[in-house]
């Protein structure tokens, strides 16, 4: 663990007795319906509940009596609903009280968890959130460190010693693949062009349990990767956006300990002007953030990386490409053969995510019809539909036949739930995959309508239909004789708006589900 913890820009101690020295404040996140267990800290701190009635809904400085820290920073989640709250409400609360922490300069913070009844992972996700607040964006980093505060030192006290290390070291992995998502969903169109998240995920997985292969030959991608570099066409005139398909392959050391192969495949627009379709009218700033799929994945990774966990292989593809516009731009009605085989009618360039995930998938549907216990994925910023239909803060699932009987979209969304990274499941229909058959005489698909997503019917599963067709994915499901199980996990929703913060989402409900059960 020292290792992970020397990531980090501060030291980080575990700590087995409340009033221990070296700390300028503790900072302790409560809920009404939670008694503070600690006798010590609870009678310190009754008086003031009782004075002022505020503290049950704002964060307050309170002064300790009886303590080695003389200051305490008390942030309340408010009345929590039995019914509807879930344990998001003490991550976000942790993030806010661990700001005002340092707002009011705290420089060495003890962070105090205790359970919560309700919440099965209420200490881990408190302790995420802590340091989701003490996060700082990779450009302010290299540029401007002095433009936010920082802290020297964070202890962690738990009621529990004995699981206080492993509590402890497991927050750090899951923050450490956090971190790696928001690092490259956080940097702008220049910082993070696709030549320049190569140089990142190579230095990050370097002398790592994963592999990196890259591919960035113009004749490699046309011949092989058609539907992404017509994406990429464009942006392939300027040697700083030039595209990549970044591969990032885990291998157990004994092959024979695998139960499941995970195939991955994020989307990675490191900026989408909307191509030819441009988009107009004040709708193209925070584009920066399509790119937040191909991050997860990244995140993913590390933490597999760092877990090695010997039940499951995980194999990943990074489309990194940015849509640009000009003379060397796709356009609509053009017609290419996809790496499936299948005539793809281009009906709207600023549906490239779609595109640039469709061949790289059908990649991964080649690799999986030899793997073990298969079952692959598509995560990405996709619609302003699933934005919609789940507002923000939600991803949703949804999974072909096969994935369905697997149970899929259920276990994604338990995972998600008590790590406080939810998802919503939509349903593969028929009309998904109608909706995007070839209607002009030779044409297998029809990439996309020329309305936005938010003014179609189904907007947000139509495009689930469009990658089963497009990949080949549509001849493995439940009838068929080699089936593969496949979801489609659109982030739009959950990934974080800019210039919000850049969440890391769906990583942990993926860990939970895949990696840590």
């Amino acid at each position: 663990m020292a290792n992970i913890k020397s990531k980090y820009s501060f030291e980080i101690c575990e700590e087995h007795d409340i009033d221990c020295k070296g700390y300028d404040a503790i900072v302790f996140v409560s809920s009404n319906d939670h008694e503070i267990r600690n006798e010590k800290l609870r009678k310190s701190t009754s008086e003031y509940l009782k004075l002022d009635p505020t503290l049950k809904s704002e964060i307050g400085i309170l002064p300790l009596t009886g303590f080695t820290t003389e200051k305490l920073v008390y942030a309340p989640t408010g009345p929590l609903d039995v019914d509807y709250d879930d344990v998001r409400s003490l991550k976000e609360t942790a993030i806010k009280g661990i700001q005002r922490a340092l707002k009011a300069g705290v420089k060495r913070p003890l962070v105090v968890l205790e359970e919560h009844a309700k919440f099965p992972k209420s200490e881990l996700v408190t302790l995420l959130g802590i340091l989701e607040g003490l996060y700082v964006p990779i450009q302010v980093r290299e540029l401007a460190p002095e433009n936010l505060p920082t802290i020297e030192k964070l202890g962690i006290y738990t009621s529990n010693k004995d699981k206080t290390s492993s509590l402890v070291q497991q927050a750090l992995i899951l923050d450490r693949g956090l971190c790696v998502a928001r690092d490259i969903g956080w940097g702008d169109p220049e910082r993070m062009a696709p030549p320049k998240v190569q140089e990142y995920v190579q230095n990050i997985l370097s002398n790592s349990s994963v592999k990196v292969d890259v591919i960035s030959d113009i004749n490699v991608l046309t011949k092989e990767y058609p539907l992404f570099e017509a994406v990429n066409r464009a942006a392939s005139v300027v040697e700083r956006h030039r595209g990549r398909i970044i591969y990032l392959e885990y291998n157990p050391p004994d092959p024979s300990t695998v139960q499941e192969t995970i195939f991955l495949v994020g989307k990675g627009v490191t900026y989408d002007t909307g191509g030819a379709d441009v988009k107009a009218g004040g709708i193209m700033a925070g584009m920066s953030r399509d790119k937040c799929g191909a991050a997860a994945v990244a995140g993913f990774m590390h933490i597999v990386d760092l877990l090695k966990p010997e039940h499951v292989r995980v194999v990943a593809g990074m489309s990194m490409v940015r849509n640009s516009i000009g003379s060397n731009c796709y356009v609509a009605d053009e017609l290419i053969k996809a790496r499936s085989g299948a005539l793809v009618r281009i009906g709207n360039t600023d549906a490239e995510g779609r595109m640039v995930m469709a061949d790289v998938l059908c990649r991964m549907k080649e690799l999986a019809l030899d793997a073990i216990n298969p079952h692959l994925f598509t995560v990405a910023t996709l619609t302003g539909h699933a934005y919609l239909t789940v507002g923000p803060g939600y991803s949703v699932v949804m999974d072909n036949g096969p994935a369905k009987c697997a149970g899929t979209s259920r276990r994604l969304y338990d995972a998600g739930e008590v790590f406080a990274d939810p998802f919503e499941i939509s349903t593969i229909r028929r009309e998904d995959l109608q909706f995007h058959r070839g209607i002009a005489r030779g044409d297998d698909v029809m990439q996309c309508n020329n309305n936005p997503s938010s003014r179609t019917p189904r907007g947000h599963q139509g495009p689930a239909g469009f990658l089963l067709l497009s990949s080949g994915l549509d001849k493995h499901g439940s009838g068929n004789e080699k089936p593969l199980k496949y979801s489609h996990l659109d982030i739009a929703g959950s990934a974080g708006d800019f210039p919000k913060p850049a969440t890391g989402a769906p990583i942990l409900a993926l860990a939970n589900a895949f990696l840590l059960s």
